[in-house]
């Protein structure tokens, strides 16, 4: 019976000890992620934001939202180096368990996204004449848009001609997504500022 534990346990610890590297390896790379981050942030908020500022689309509530997620990832990181090392097996699946939510989250985040990408109801960045000087339209006979610009009434309506500004252009979706995504975002502060808090806590 003696000889069988010690053959366990001596089966037991490579694996145990490859675990653990695979462990601080992962938390190694999360840690440097979050230092890449946070230099991105502090990077931006000192030396860009005098080129970024030029661009319509900048904000500059950017180069915080950066600083804040590279932190708390360094922080965490560094919390999952240590428990680590300690090398606690309670520590250990209960940062097993953090990794499976992790996965489960950001599934249902991505399906989510691809669910929520059909009642996007936005063409271009601006606006639908976006597309107009892309390759995509130049290629057709007249100025046209992509099947995500039409609306749901409209079988097709990338194919009707748009030049000259007329009625077809009722068919398509005008607004720009860049308005479009920020009014959503601005909308929606609370529950996206909530997920973002919940993954980052558990990573």
């Amino acid at each position: 019976m003696t000889k069988g534990r010690v053959d366990s346990a001596l089966s037991t610890a490579p694996v145990v000890t490859c675990m653990k590297t695979l462990m601080m390896v992962f938390n190694f790379i999360f840690w440097v992620t979050g230092i890449v981050i946070l230099a991105i942030g502090i990077w931006t908020k000192v030396d860009l934001y005098k080129y970024l500022e030029l661009s319509s689309i900048y904000q500059p509530e950017a180069p915080y939202v950066l600083i804040g997620v590279g932190a708390v990832i360094v922080l965490i990181g560094s919390l999952g180096c240590c428990c680590t090392i300690k090398g606690h097996s309670f520590l250990l699946h209960m940062f097993a368990g953090f990794l499976f939510i992790i996965f489960i989250v950001e599934l249902s985040a991505g399906i989510a996204m691809l669910i929520y990408r059909g009642k996007l109801v936005c063409c271009g960045i601006d606006n639908y004449t976006d597309w107009f000087n892309t390759p995509y339209s130049r290629a057709q006979e007249e100025k046209s848009v992509p099947e995500s610009c039409c609306r749901v009434s409209v079988r097709e309506c990338h194919h009707i001609g748009l030049s000259g500004g007329n009625a077809t252009v009722e068919d398509i979706y005008t607004q720009g997504c860049h308005k479009f995504v920020v009014n959503f975002i601005n909308g929606n502060m609370g529950p996206i500022g909530g997920v973002a808090l919940g993954i980052s806590f558990f990573q």
